[in-house]
Formats: C-alpha cells, structure tokens, sequence
C-alpha cells in the first residue's frame, strides 16, 4: 500500500469528539465540565489507515504497521477537530499501544509526538517505567498517561505524529494503534514541571517553574530545597506573573555538589494547593577522567528500549557529566541482517554516533541470531558459524571500541552448551580480527573482543574456558549482584573474586576481566518508585560496589543501569521516571571525580573496629581512601576529607558510617602491583593459521541438553546420548588459504585407546579424519560415541576433540559434557 498517498477524512467533528455527559441544565451543573472522548479512526485529517476490531470502542481503530519511511513534511500523522467550551487544562490519554514492553504485552510502538493548534511538536518522551505501569486496554493496546494540554474555548486541533521507528523483535517499522483519545478536565492552573537544569560547581543553578497553562491571574509559589541528607538549604517565595506560564529563580551560588530535591507549591495565601516535586545533581567542580581508555566507569544502556530517541543527546550528556566513560548497549541482530548479508544498521549507528559524540566509548552486545540463522539444535546461535563471523565482521567494520559476543547465555532458557558458545566465541572474534585487518588504514584500533558477560560461575562456563575462549579475547567479563532479599544494606557479591580464582586457574591471570553488569535489585513502588530510604541504599551500594569490583582486581565496571527503568516490581536506573537524577547518579559523579585513574594500592590500614576502606591512586599525585562502617566511627583524616555527594568536610576527624567518605592525602604508587589490571588497548598477538581453525561438535537435536532453567536446572547438563550416537565435528576455516586438518578424539576413559574400546565410553571414527577445509569452509568429520555396559545414565562425562594443521600447529579444542540418557 502507498502510505503516502493515502489521506482518511473523518465524517466531522460530530463524528470525532464526543462529551460524554449527562442531559439537561441539572445534569450539566451536576457533571461539570464534560469528558471528552474522540474517536481515533476519525481525525480530520491523516495519511493513517484504519483497521475493523469489534474490541476497539467504535469497531475501528486507527492503525500503523509499515517499514516505510514517513513523508518528511508531515511524518505518519492525524488531526483531530475538537471544539470545548471554555479555554482550560486537560489531562490527556489514549487507548493505544505503549512504545515499550509492558506486563500484559510485548508490542511496542513508536514513541509519539504532539502538536497543540498550531503549535510545535512536543515529544511524549515519558521514561520506561511510565509506560511500562499502563493499564492493559484490549488486545496489545493499553490506556496511556500522555500528559496535559491547554485548550482555547472553541475549536483547537490536536495532531499526533509519528517520525521515529519502532524496534521489533526482527523488523524495524513505523507503528501505532491508537482506539480513541481521552480529554478529562482539570482544575488549574497547576504546576506542571519543577526543574534545575545539572550544573557543576562554579556555575549558576537557576530553578524554571512551568504550569500546565497560562496564568490567569498573577500566580504565587513557594519553593524549597533540600540536600541529600534532608536538611533545606534554601527556600523562598516567586510568583508566575499573568499571562504567563513560567517563571526561573536563581539558587544560592555557595551550594556544594550532591544531590538536591525542590518541592514547589502555590502559596497558601492562593487558597490552592498542588505540590510538584524534581530533583537535580550539582556536580565536582573537577570532572571525572576524560579517556575512555583510561576510565574504570561504565553504565548499561539498551537506548533502544529504555532511551526515547528525542532523550538521547540529553542523556548521553547526562552520563557523560556524571563520570561515565563508557556504555555498554547493543543491537537486534534479527533486525540488523533480515536476511542473509542484508544488513540494516543505520538506526543503531545513529545511536553509537550520538554516545560517542559526548565522549562516550561503546561496548556493543551480540544478541541471539535470527530466525533464518538457527536450527533447532542450534537455538539461540547460528546453525553455521560463518553467519557468526560475518555478522561480527560488519559490526567491527563500524569500529565500536569494543564488542562483547552474548549477554548471559549461561542462564537463558535454551538448550545451548559452553562448547557451542565457545566455538560461535571463537568465529565471532575472528571476524572482528579480519574487519580490523581490512580496515587497518581507516580505523587503527580494532574493536576490543569481550567475552560473553556470564551470569553465575558453572558448568557453562567451565566448557567454554575448557575450550579455549580466552585466546581470542581481549577481556574476561562477567556479571554480579546481591541477594534480592538484601533491601537494606545490599553486600557485594563474590563473584569478582569467584572469577579471578577461575582466570588464574585457566592461566589467564593478565587478561583484564570487566564487570559488565552490577547494581541491586531494590523493591519500587507503583507509580512512586523507589522510597528515600532505598535511594539512600542504592547510592551507597553504587559507591561500594564499584570500589570493591576495582579493589578485587576489575579492570572497568558497569553499573546496571543508567536509564530510568522499572522491571516486575524492581527498579533500577541512576535516573527516576521524569529523568532526574537519583542520589547514586551523584553518588557515581562524586565518585569519578575523586578517584581520578582509580588505581588500586591497597586495604586501608588502622581503622576503627566496624570500619573498611580501601586506598587508590587518583593518578593526580593523592592518594584516595575510600572508608564507611556499620555504625557511625570517627576517622581521622590528615588531609581533604569528603562525603558521599562529594561535598568537602571540615577537617580534623570524620565520621564514617553507612555512607562512604573519601579521605585524600598526597602521595601516588611509584610502581604499579603486578595484579593491576589493564584498562587501555592491549597489545594484540596475531592469531595463527591454527587459531583460525574452529572446531564445533554437533549432535542431532534429539540429543540436545536437557535445557538451563534460566541457570536454575539441575544436572546433568550434557547432551543425551544413547548407546550408539552418531555426531559431527564441523571444521571451519576462516583462514586465507585451505588447510589440512586432523581431528582426533580425546580418550573418555583411562586406558581407553584412540580407537575406542572398553564397557565405559568411547569414541570412534566412522570415516577418515584428516580434511582439507578450502578458506571460508566448513567440513564434518562424523564420529560414533558408545556408551558401554558401566556407564551410569545421567551422569555427565567431558568429551572433547583436538585437531592438528599439517605441518604443524595444534588446533584450539572443543570440549562438550555428554551423558547417556
């Protein structure tokens, strides 16, 4: 269809904008102002088509599902005609599918924009955790909160615009159903938005106060602020002159950097009373590091489905100023290459272009591979590696600064193996080499290869360092959280030192390891959020959670996340619903300014007893000690002493309590422990001829594993085999010139022989193992495992298979659990 052609005039106004009231003069004295309901496949004027649904409130609805791109002049549009009888506020909303994910559906739509008359477009850029609480409609559709208007007496003209796609699960379109539209009177006018815009320490703080609509009258407010530890640092009294909908009042210039909240009300003495709360940050004078290639700091984005696109230069800003530098996001894969070697990455490229505008380095995330990709033995990775290689391949041709090859695939709710991941690790990765290596004169530095981000330590990940990963990868990465019980005072994890043990048992004690994902699982409250108390909770984990990942040996660390987001009653962004800033986003922005290169010396020595601190070296000539304790302890502090928010102390001895402070005193590590971790780009061995071999194990899909339960399964994990199961090695190579490959099964039991034999298990060849594999290839070599009369059923036992080039050069392995079922 020709979307742009097409242009569906409404019947009237009659038939667009209804008041639904009661009959007669004492009805409508009675009622009050109407309620008005218009019909949403009945705008005056749309270049949207409408689509029948008995469900839908007139039997039709107005409805927008196509990858077209929208006229430019006009975007996918509808006007709507509706005439009230006297000028006021309203609140408006409409039965019409979210622009994200909610709990009764996972349609999205795109995110609208609004004219009023002939006004500008406004973007309804409300935060995932206001769409995300919409009460379920019909069908896909939910009632939406899009805010107030202010309507003339007589006729005004609502337009709705789309100009943004939407990301589905394997498409990118342009898309909104929208049933009917709902203006419900208000008194007012009211307070519609408190707001200081983030400012450092230095520069003015102005407070804007914005009603929802023109003053008709001169209109009093009264304001106060008050700091991150509730005591109000400033108040007074301003008044929105008539006619007018805004007024800005300067804040004292002497307040120290932390967290603020404003509460603004009318003024009693106006006999009305709607109180409006914001918060801003006021940030360290001195900014955090600049490099990214030096910075220890990172937050977790998905800008597609937590960031309106209209937000994100404001929030790429916001991190940024906060300390952040870096972000880890990524892209749908089923939506970046539909089809095999059509790539569609512009929409997410825009994005990686904006963050890295603002100083932002990108670690980009594989995610699952496409419907066309996969087999059912395969699920979620490639049934053929090379799609692998060249999906990554094109991503690193976008030189990202890093790429981390699969979120948590340890505890989804597939079938898949560490030895299958490991084998997609290990074609992914060298796509990326051979992208650096083509485009070596365009982009020097090659994308970073981060190995997936891995939930919880186990079997899984005990193949795929089984099978050899971490050659191909310039970091280890893995992810930690607290017990969700702890609401109070969250502990960090052991996972940080869990994971290190396991890179110094694999001989990959030098290989920066990254945590990609850390934050708490904090209680929220509908439509509220997290309580004070919480957000205290979460500012002082934020600070002791990236201090003790750093002093565990944690080259950067990701806190998850930065965008407001809200998930099955748990909340955890750096920002709340209307994008201000929590106390942890100030928490972090203090953080990075006063920890500088944040090099770890040491534990901090002689404190009182309840009390921990650890030393760093800022990299500016200081040493920093970042202290809290159980219960309130005085510190003494020989020099500059700081709180949590960053604000200075008075000198002589400090308190340390539940909240951290910083105690700073000159002096720097002259060397650096033989433990430091790397944080810029490392030095890259080539990989050899052998290295680009890649051995995968495949099996039939009846013999897939039992499935991982989102990590919570039992064993045994292995695929199930029978007495006799006939299985392929797939021989890959993605060298540059064919390669003579011989595989060769390792023994399963002792004193087994390479040729299988015994009542235990064994392994034999069903034909020829030596291969020639042309560059770009893949060859199966078949082989039989028998499990003989002792081997006890669902008990896991390793099976693994080695490979030698001829010539020379051993070939990395892969190393699978089986078990017979």
């Amino acid at each position: 269809m020709d979307f742009n052609r097409r242009t569906a005039m409404a019947a009237g106004l009659g038939a667009a904008a209804t008041a639904a009231v009661g009959t007669g003069p004492a009805a409508a004295r009675a009622a009050g102002p109407p309620v008005i309901t218009i019909q949403g496949e009945s705008p005056s004027r749309t270049n949207i088509p409408v689509a029948r649904d008995r469900r839908a409130l007139g039997g039709r609805y107005l409805a927008l599902l196509t990858p077209e791109r929208p006229p430019s002049d006009t975007g996918w549009y509808a006007t709507y005609r509706v005439r009230v009888p006297h000028a006021r506020v309203y609140a408006l909303s409409a039965v019409a599918t979210a622009p994200v994910e909610t709990p009764h559906t996972e349609a999205v739509a795109s995110y609208l924009q609004l004219r009023v008359n002939d006004g500008p477009f406004s973007a309804l850029a409300r935060s995932q955790p206001h769409w995300y609480e919409s009460r379920p409609a019909w069908g896909d559709l939910s009632v939406l909160d899009l805010g107030e208007v202010e309507l003339g007496a007589g006729d005004n003209a609502l337009t709705l615009r789309v100009i943004e796609p939407a990301i589905l699960e394997n498409s990118i379109v342009y898309a909104l159903s929208l049933d009917h539209l709902t203006l419900r009177p208000l008194p007012g006018p009211a307070l519609g938005e408190v707001s200081v815009p983030r400012h450092r320490v230095g520069e003015p703080a102005h407070l804007r106060l914005t009603l929802n609509g023109h003053a008709a009258r001169p209109h009093p407010v009264r304001y106060t602020v008050t700091d991150y530890f509730g005591h109000q640092v400033a108040d007074g009294c301003t008044t929105i002159p008539a006619g007018r909908t805004t007024t800005t009042v300067a804040l004292p210039a002497d307040l120290p950097p932390g967290h603020y909240r404003v509460r603004a009300d009318h003024d009693a003495t106006s006999g009305e009373q709607s109180a409006k709360e914001a918060r801003f940050a006021r940030l360290p004078a001195r900014p955090a590091v600049t490099d990214p290639t030096a910075n220890r700091f990172g937050v977790n984005l998905w800008a597609s489905s937590l960031v309106p696109p209209s937000r994100l230069e404001e929030f790429a800003a916001a991190v940024r100023d906060m300390g952040a530098g870096w972000v880890r996001d990524g892209q749908s894969w089923p939506v970046a290459e539909p089809a095999p070697g059509a790539y569609d990455t512009a929409h997410h490229d825009r994005v990686t272009r904006t963050l890295r505008a603002h100083g932002l380095a990108v670690l980009d995330v594989l995610s699952p591979a496409p419907e066309w990709a996969m087999s059912d033995a395969s699920l979620p990775l490639p049934a053929d590696l090379r799609h692998a290689y060249r999906y990554a391949r094109r991503l690193a041709l976008a030189a990202p600064e890093a790429l981390q090859l699969s979120n948590e695939p340890d505890v989804d709710t597939t079938r898949s193996t560490g030895d299958a991941h490991a084998a997609f690790v290990k074609a992914a990765a060298l796509g990326i080499a051979d992208a650096a290596a083509e485009s070596r004169h365009a982009c020097p530095e090659a994308p970073l290869v981060v190995l997936p981000g891995i939930a919880q330590a186990g079997p899984f990940q005990d193949l795929m360092l089984a099978s050899d990963v971490v050659r191909y990868a310039d970091a280890w990465a893995f992810h930690g959280y607290p017990d969700p019980a702890e609401q109070d005072e969250p502990g960090f994890p052991g996972a940080a030192e869990e994971q290190h043990a396991l890179a110094r048992r694999h001989g990959a004690a030098d290989v920066p390891l990254w945590m990609t994902e850390c934050g708490a699982f904090l209680q929220a409250r509908p439509q509220q959020d997290l309580t004070p108390a919480r957000e205290a909770v979460q500012a002082r984990y934020l600070v002791r959670s990236m201090v003790e990942g750093l002093a565990a040996g944690n080259a950067r660390q990701f806190w998850f996340a930065g965008p407001p987001l809200h998930d099955d009653g748990v909340y955890f962004g750096l920002l709340d619903r209307d994008f201000g800033p929590l106390p942890a986003y100030s928490a972090f922005a203090a953080l990075a300014s006063l920890l500088g290169a944040a090099r770890f010396v040491g534990r901090a020595e002689e404190l009182p007893a309840g009390a921990d601190g650890f030393v760093f070296d800022s990299g500016r000539g200081e040493l920093v000690t970042v202290v809290w304790a159980t219960r309130p302890v005085p510190v003494p502090a020989a020099g500059a002493a700081y709180d949590i928010m960053g604000r200075r102390l008075p000198g002589g001895a400090v308190t340390a309590s539940r909240d951290p402070v910083y105690l700073l005193s000159p002096g720097a590590r002259t060397t650096a422990p033989a433990t430091a971790p790397a944080t810029g780009q490392p030095e890259r061995r080539p990989l050899s001829p052998a290295e680009h071999i890649v051995l995968s194990q495949r099996y039939a899909a009846r013999n897939a594993a039992p499935g991982k339960d989102n990590g919570d399964a039992p064993p045994p994990y292995g695929y199930r085999l029978g007495r006799r199961t006939r299985m392929t090695v797939d021989v890959y190579n993605f060298g540059s010139a064919g390669r003579y490959v011989t595989v060769t099964p390792e023994p399963m039991e002792a004193g087994e022989t390479r040729a299988g034999a015994g009542s235990g298990w064994s392994v034999r060849a069903v034909a020829g193992t030596r291969v020639c594999v042309p560059a770009g290839g893949r060859v199966g070599v078949e082989f039989l495992v028998l499990a003989g009369r002792r081997v006890r059923r669902r008990t896991d036992r390793r099976l693994a298979f080695g490979a030698r080039l001829d010539g020379g050069g051993e070939v990395p392995g892969s190393v699978a659990l089986v078990h017979l079922k």
